[in-house]
């Protein structure tokens, strides 16, 4: 039985402690949270469960085998670290810590103490994320050109941390679990309409050592909510659109070819459209999956898929682009370690 203390029972809480009591060999033995009236709540859903105020009883409990935070993300460092150095796996919601030096030292720790360090990124589990690491492996797509990203709503807007840093870390683990190639740059701008300091808006551009690119759109401030990526290859292009209630992603049998005439100095270029396709995907909640992974990674000591190092390189990148935003949009390296 592996037994798991949850800090934080706010937007995402929920979904977790939903998740991880539902599996088997797996026990809930504790949940934290500041709120007394959400340990109530709780305690009314899941009859039994031990609540407190106070995240030393997770870390201080003999009983306790791992740590689930999922509480703002400025509080990602200092609980994970807590959590670690009492000997517990740690299982951390999305972005990893709010700055790179603080990733790079939870990671070490973690491997010092030979104890699982995850990221909760979600949609890595996605059947649509599955399929398309599918057809991205076996050749189908071709050479990857580009990865394309919009993630707009209205709210829900945080108090601690820009839009970047609240929607984009989904789909830059998207990005890199996707495409292994390391970026080297950004180009970032953004802007407060809240009057705060905060981007409500942004835009973000990663650029790599090939031709490859990636850019994502992201807003607290927009009337409808999109939730789409687009994933461009020399033979084929993949539409993942996250709204549509079953056929979230389509395959497009669409490309170009270019030739080139020096004589004459002319670029051909020829364009094909093909079928479109739409591929059976696996139905099972992406968060149960996290967790199944979570768990097993614990127990058979094994490298979950959202891995730290996944969750270090989109802080490395968040991190980057807020810089570039800072300068206007100008390029900025990004410190890989």
């Amino acid at each position: 039985m592996l037994r798991i203390a949850l800090i934080g029972y706010g937007y995402w809480g929920p979904n977790l402690l939903r998740n991880f009591n539902a599996l088997e060999n797996v026990e809930v033995s504790l949940l934290v949270d500041s709120s007394t009236s959400r340990l109530d709540a709780a305690k009314v859903q899941f009859a039994g469960l031990n609540t407190s105020t106070n995240a030393n009883d997770a870390f201080l409990s003999k009983e306790i085998d791992a740590v689930v935070v999922a509480t703002p993300v400025f509080t990602h460092y200092i609980l994970a670290k807590q959590a670690l150095e009492h000997g517990k796996h740690v299982l951390v919601e999305k972005p990893l810590t709010d700055n790179s030096e603080h990733g790079i030292e939870l990671i070490e720790l973690a491997q010092k103490k030979n104890l699982t360090l995850m990221v909760d990124h979600t949609f890595l589990y996605a059947g649509a994320v599955q399929k398309m690491k599918v057809l991205t492996q076996d050749g189908t797509l071709g050479k990857l050109n580009y990865f394309d990203s919009t993630r707009i709503n209205l709210g829900l807007i945080q108090q601690d941390v820009n839009v970047l840093w609240d929607l984009a870390p989904h789909d830059i683990s998207v990005l890199g679990y996707l495409n292994a190639e390391v970026p080297v740059s950004v180009n970032a701008t953004g802007v407060s309409h809240i009057h705060n300091g905060i981007e409500n808006m942004a835009y973000l551009t990663v650029n790599y050592q090939s031709n490859f690119i990636a850019h994502f759109n992201c807003s607290w401030s927009s009337p409808v909510k999109i939730r789409l990526m687009l994933l461009g290859g020399s033979d084929k292009m993949i539409v993942f659109n996250d709204m549509e209630p079953s056929e979230k992603i389509k395959v497009y049998d669409t490309a170009h070819s270019v030739s080139t005439f020096e004589e004459k100095r002319q670029v051909l270029v020829d364009y094909r459209v093909g079928d479109v396709y739409v591929p059976k995907l696996s139905t099972t909640e992406p968060l149960k999956l996290m967790a199944e992974d979570f768990v097993h990674s614990i127990l058979n000591k094994q490298v979950p898929v959202s891995n730290a190092a996944g969750g270090l390189r989109a802080v490395q990148i968040l991190e980057a682009a807020q810089e570039s935003i800072k300068k206007s949009g100008a390029e900025v390296k990004i410190k890989m370690a």
